[in-house]
Order: C-alpha cells, then structure tokens, then sequence
C-alpha cells in the first residue's frame, strides 16, 4: 500500500515538472533558422531484370 502511495507521488512531481518546462519554454523565441536549399540531383534507380521461374524449377527448390 506504501509503494502505490509513492509511486502516485512519482508520478504527480513528474506531471508538474513536465508542465512547468512546457511552459518556461513556450514563451521563448526559436531561434532564426537558415534556410540551405540542396542542388537538385536526380535520385539513383536500381532495376533488377531475371528470369522467371518455370514451375518445374520451384518445386525443385
């Protein structure tokens, strides 16, 4: 019965703690960001081509 008391005390600083930070940190401004837009490169493809297997050579697997 001890341990549930304790841990429901846990539990309620962590809630308070959380919610105070959220709130100290709401009210600060972000920082401004810069913004580096990237070379467009076009994206590297794979194609895999193979033969299909014949159903002779699947049951032999």
């Amino acid at each position: 019965m001890n341990i549930a008391k304790n841990m429901e005390a846990i539990f309620v600083a962590a809630i308070v703690i959380a919610s105070a930070t959220s709130f100290a940190t709401a009210a600060v401004e972000a920082p401004a960001v810069i913004a580096v837009k990237a070379q467009a490169t076009t994206m590297p493809t794979v194609t895999v081509t193979a033969k299909r297997l014949t159903a002779e050579e699947k049951a032999a697997l």
